[in-house]
């Protein structure tokens, strides 16, 4: 199998549970949605440069880095063709946690029915100005587990009060944990913080874009 990697690199994890630890990143051309935040439209632009790699290639590169922590993102890497081989590849080797991040709409089912322990999924939930609410997988809601993350991106208080009204209506703080993140550059996380508060999110994380703190925000291969 052959899959169209746009970039790979290490750094650490600017989101998500193991947030401030190293990891290696692989990510894929291509995404079935079009956010009006997204900060990657690059790997998803029609002409984007890529490599084609095989899920041999891609181990031994991510092997080679001696980092236990992996990510695949994308674009959507669910979207990816036979990106169950390359998953089912790096898991097995046991060297590695692997982290799957997507976007809601692809359907986790059949990864999350062959997961073992050493695979989680970080799912985004696309709130209204994201325009791309509409194509969520509700019944990914269902397969989730204690070992797998949602994620609200959220640019404004409207946005806040659709998060609090799923994360209330499918019980997410009691299948898997749960994060609401700033637009960055868009709604103050203070104002974030002050809604959280007036709402009682107990068991929500307020999580901030490490990566984007620590370099310039548009910066690639970080």
């Amino acid at each position: 199998m052959e899959y169209k990697v746009v970039e790979k690199f290490t750094s650490i994890n600017g989101e998500g549970v193991r947030a401030g630890q190293l990891a290696v990143f692989v990510r894929f051309k291509g995404c079935n949605l079009n956010c009006s935040y997204c900060d990657t439209k690059w790997a998803n632009e029609q002409d984007a440069p890529f490599t084609l790699m095989t899920e041999d290639e891609i181990c031994g590169y991510v092997d080679g880095t001696g980092i236990k922590n992996v990510t695949l993102t994308g674009g959507e890497p669910l979207i990816q063709p036979n990106i169950e081989t390359l998953i089912t590849k790096l898991c097995e080797s046991g060297k590695h946690i692997v982290e799957i991040e997507t976007n809601g709409a692809a359907d986790i089912a059949p990864i999350v029915k062959n997961a073992g322990k050493n695979l989680t999924l970080t799912m985004d939930y696309k709130l209204p100005s994201s325009g791309m609410e509409r194509f969520m997988n509700l019944r990914n809601f269902e397969c989730l587990r204690g070992c797998d993350t949602v994620k609200f991106v959220s640019g404004t208080r409207e946005d806040l009060l659709r998060a609090a009204e799923v994360i209330d209506e499918y019980k997410l703080t009691e299948r898997c944990a749960v994060y609401l993140s700033p637009v960055f550059g868009g709604i103050a996380p203070a104002e974030m913080v002050d809604f959280m508060l007036e709402h009682g999110l107990n068991n929500v994380n307020l999580q901030l874009q490490l990566h984007k703190y620590i370099w310039d925000p548009n910066k690639r291969g970080v």
